[in-house]
């Protein structure tokens, strides 16, 4: 079973548990691959390890324990799983007055520069669909969107990208990149507007914003001309990052943004994220990952069919808070 809970919600994560606990008990052996520590925990018996296609090592869970775990996973000791900073945040950049359209029900919320704005929420909450109908992705059928004091009408993603909104999906081989092209097409396709001059792609620029890009995201790749689709999951999920950011964008919306990646990458991931939140960037951040939400962000609102339940200061919040939103119960709160 190679991540089978990535689109699953934690009850039927648990299903599936049971599942995979009543075939063992027949006498089936099981190969359970996962990013995700707790499940590895919960689930399996034994352990191995393997590092840049290299066997690591192997042991039985009762040995080991997470730290443990993720120094064999990485190559070295991470000391803070969560490296979130403090900003100072500047003025409103990003204001959704009464937002509806497909899955979303009457939202309201604002983003400030240099915040990160956590959206949590069960599977079918609306999350993605409300950061698509800003984006322009999907149609908006009321409410206004005010981008640095300007109404702006996004509707389709060329829109949102020339209103300085990046998206950063949360299926990056279905909707954010083209798994038949290179590294450096897959970077700068959005981007060909600022890198051409007329119908002519300055290609000198192009190559060199690339590199850049390749640089200061450690991208592991024999060189920019590789194909997407033969690197490495968080390989694949920087190149979809550094995308959007190469539009330049004011507001970046990051859509499960460590799915499918190991905890070495997530650091990784992480720490760009700071740096552009140093920089002033605007960035949501939605996420089904609890402690993610919870370590990273400034403010979190959760999200129930579509409406928001609840919206706190992350120092304000914990999982259970967050989930007995996520499930319904309206526990919202003014965030400082």
């Amino acid at each position: 079973m190679d991540e089978p809970t990535d689109a699953l919600t934690d009850t039927e994560t648990e299903s599936l548990f049971n599942v995979i606990n009543e075939l063992r008990d027949e006498g089936c052996g099981i190969v359970y691959i996962s990013h995700r520590l707790k499940e590895i925990f919960t689930i399996c018996d034994d352990i191995t390890v393997l590092r840049d296609g290299k066997f690591i090592g192997e042991c039985q869970v009762k040995d080991i324990d997470e730290d443990r775990l993720i120094e064999m996973m990485v190559g070295r000791k991470l000391e803070e799983q969560y490296p979130r900073i403090a900003v100072t945040h500047g003025d409103i950049c990003l204001d959704v007055k009464n937002v509806s359209g497909s899955g979303v029900k009457d939202v309201s919320f604002t983003l400030k520069r240099g915040e990160i704005l956590g959206v949590s929420g069960l599977m079918g909450a609306g999350r993605t669909e409300l950061m698509k109908v800003i984006y322009g992705a999907l149609p908006r059928e009321s409410g206004d969107i005010v981008l640095n004091g300007k109404a702006v009408n996004p509707i389709n993603p060329r829109d949102g990208l020339l209103n300085g909104i990046a998206y950063i999906s949360e299926d990056r081989k279905g909707d954010g990149l083209i798994l038949g092209l290179s590294v450096k097409e897959n970077m700068s396709i959005c981007s060909l507007d600022k890198l051409s001059k007329g119908l002519q792609i300055r290609h000198a620029d192009e190559v060199m914003a690339v590199d850049d890009f390749i640089n200061l995201f450690n991208i592991k790749t024999p060189t920019r001309e590789q194909l997407i689709g033969n690197l490495s999951g968080g390989n694949q999920q920087k190149v979809a990052i550094a995308k959007g950011l190469m539009t330049k964008p004011r507001v970046l919306i990051l859509d499960e943004p460590t799915r499918g990646v190991d905890v070495g990458a997530k650091k990784e991931i992480y720490q760009l994220i700071n740096r552009f939140k140093a920089e002033g960037m605007s960035i949501i951040l939605v996420s089904s990952d609890m402690p993610e939400v919870l370590g990273m962000s400034d403010r979190i609102m959760v999200m129930h069919e579509g409406r928001i339940t609840g919206e706190f200061d992350a120092k304000d919040a914990d999982q259970e808070t967050l989930l007995a939103c996520a499930v319904g119960k309206n526990v919202k709160k003014d965030a400082a």
